[in-house]
C-alpha cells in the first residue's frame, strides 16, 4: 500500500481543462383495448414501497436505508440491455435466478428483492419486473428528487435461460484513468444513451453508500445519502480527492478509490473519470450549478433506462403515476 497514491495519481492525474427519448412502443388497438385498465393499483404499491423505506429506515436507526439501495436493484435490472442484439433489460425480473443472481455485481441485491416481497405479497398482481423497477422510482421521488414517467407491463421470466451470458453491468475500475473512460462509455453507448445522459443517471450516487461486504469499497458519496440532489457534482467539482490510504486507523487494504479531505466520503475511480473527461467534465459542471436541469435530465434518462428490454407493449402509450 505504500506505492498507493503514486499509483492511483499516474492514473488519476489532475483533469484535464473542461471543453466545451423515451423508449416508444406501439400499441396494436386489440392490445390497448385489452390491457387498457390493468388491475395493479399503482398508488397503493408506491404508497406501501414508501412506508416500507420509512419503517426500515427507523429499524436501522443508524442514518442508512434502502434508498440508494433501491435505486440501485432497478438500474441492475435494466443495466444488461444491449442494443445489437435486444438482450438483458429490465423485462423478466431475470435477477432472481442465475446467472444474474449470482454476479460479482449484484451482490447483496438480494436483500432489497426480499425486503420487497412484503410488498409484492399485498399486491400480487404487480410483475418482479415492475416492481423492482417502480422501487428505484420511489426510491428517488421520496429521496426528494424528480417525479419519474413511469407504466406498467413488464412480465416476469420463470428461469434465467435468457439473460445474457455476461455480466455487462458497469465496474467501478478498469486499471487505468483511460481505460475506465473508454469502459464507461462502452457499457452506456451499448444501451443507447449519450455523454449527457450518462452524466446524469450516474449522478444517482448521490444516494446510497457503498459496502466493503460487497463491493469491496467503503462510504457514502455525499453526506446526505438519503437525499437526491445535485451535490454528487459539487463535490465533484469543489472537493480534493486523494487516494485513499487508511480506514479506521489500519492501512486501507480494498480496492483502490478517493476519499475527501474527511475521510468520511468516498468516489470510486469511475466517478472520477466525470472530471477528468472533458465531455464528461462539462456536463457535470453544468449540474453542479443547475440542480433544476439535473433533475429534469434524470428523470427522463432513469424513465428510458428503466425501459430497456421491454419488447411487450404496456397499458396505455403513456402512464405518469403522480
Amino acid at each position: 500500500m505504500m506505492n498507493a497514491a503514486a499509483r492511483l495519481g499516474s492514473r488519476y492525474a489532475a483533469p484535464a481543462a473542461a471543453t466545451g427519448t423515451l423508449l416508444a412502443l406501439s400499441l396494436t388497438p386489440a392490445v390497448a383495448e385489452a390491457k387498457a385498465e390493468p388491475k395493479t393499483d399503482v398508488a397503493a404499491v408506491k404508497k406501501s414501497i414508501a412506508d416500507l423505506i420509512e419503517d426500515d429506515a427507523e429499524r436501522r436507526g443508524d442514518g442508512t436505508s434502502l434508498t440508494g439501495t433501491f435505486v440501485r436493484l432497478a438500474w441492475h435490472c435494466a443495466g444488461t440491455y444491449s442494443k445489437v442484439d435486444g438482450s438483458g433489460g429490465s423485462d423478466g425480473a431475470r435477477m432472481r435466478f442465475n446467472p444474474e443472481a449470482s454476479w460479482g455485481a449484484n451482490a447483496g441485491l438480494n436483500i432489497p428483492r426480499k425486503a420487497l416481497e412484503d410488498v409484492k405479497a399485498k399486491h400480487p398482481d404487480i410483475s418482479y419486473a415492475d416492481l423492482y423497477t417502480l422501487a428505484g422510482v420511489v426510491a428517488v421521488e421520496e429521496a426528494g428528487g424528480p417525479k419519474i414517467p413511469f407504466r406498467l407491463g413488464r412480465t416476469d421470466a420463470d428461469s434465467g435461460e435468457t439473460s445474457p451470458k455476461v455480466c455487462g453491468l458497469p465496474d467501478a475500475d478498469k486499471g487505468s484513468r483511460k481505460n475506465t473512460i473508454q469502459h464507461v462509455r462502452d457499457v452506456f453507448y451499448r444501451m443507447g444513451f449519450s455523454d449527457r445522459e450518462i452524466v446524469a443517471l450516474l449522478g444517482a450516487h448521490a444516494l446510497g453508500r457503498c459496502h466493503t461486504d460487497r463491493s469491496g469499497y467503503w462510504g457514502p458519496w455525499t453526506f446526505a445519502e438519503n437525499t437526491f440532489s445535485n451535490e454528487y457534482f459539487r463535490l465533484l467539482v469543489e472537493e480534493r480527492w486523494s487516494p485513499k490510504m487508511s480506514h479506521n486507523g489500519k492501512p486501507w487494504e480494498g480496492p483502490d478509490q478517493f476519499e475527501d479531505s474527511t475521510g468520511k466520503l468516498m468516489m470510486l475511480p469511475s466517478d472520477m473519470v466525470l472530471i477528468q473527461d472533458p465531455a464528461f467534465r462539462k456536463v457535470v459542471e453544468l449540474y453542479a450549478k443547475d440542480e433544476a436541469t439535473f433533475f429534469k435530465d434524470y428523470a427522463s434518462a432513469f424513465a428510458k433506462l428503466l425501459e430497456l428490454g421491454v419488447d411487450v407493449p404496456f397499458a396505455k402509450p403513456w402512464y405518469k403515476f403522480w
